[in-house]
């Protein structure tokens, strides 16, 4: 059997409600303009639409998590007939409450650990928009009610709450 769990199960896909039962989401339209690059980033409510933490933003301007939803195909997001709909366009799903698995680019997460998103000098591994576990001056901003659950897993994905 080559599906042994060795040291420690993955904390899950990012973009995914691990406690489904303590969340609370509510759809919202994307823009199509300024589209999410994946699935668990932090979004901000724009002209109406839900469009990603970006260069500059304030930590009050955040609304939510981009949700993943199901089922998936690939990087893009499925409506329930299966059609693919890029990240951007169409209506999503956004945690306002609730945990989620998230990828860490930054830092070293640990439980009750405060929650960053860089806002400006994206770096390699380090992109505009990406939650970190470590403050980087004026590039990132700490997300108020955000906090991680534990370490991250091999690949860098960790469970984070949100206005819990």
């Amino acid at each position: 059997m080559g599906n042994a769990i060795l040291y420690r199960m993955d904390s899950g896909i990012p973009g995914d409600i691990s406690r489904k039962s303590q969340a609370t989401v509510e759809p919202v339209t994307l823009d199509g303009t300024s589209k999410f690059t994946a699935y668990g980033l932090f979004g901000k409510i724009s002209s109406g639409k839900l469009v990603p933490i970006g260069a500059g933003d304030a930590a009050n301007a955040v609304y939510g998590l981009l949700a993943r939803p199901y089922p998936t195909q690939g990087a893009n997001a499925s409506d329930p007939l299966g059609t693919a709909v890029p990240l951007g366009t169409g209506i999503g799903d956004c945690m306002r409450r609730g945990y989620m698995t998230v990828k860490l680019n930054a830092g070293t997460a640990a439980q009750a650990g405060q929650v960053y998103v860089r806002v400006a000098n994206a770096a390699a591994g380090k992109p505009i928009g990406g939650i970190e576990a470590a403050a980087d001056s004026t590039n990132t901003i700490a997300i108020t009610g955000a906090t991680f659950m534990s370490a991250a897993d091999a690949s860098g994905n960790v469970e984070i709450a949100y206005n819990i």
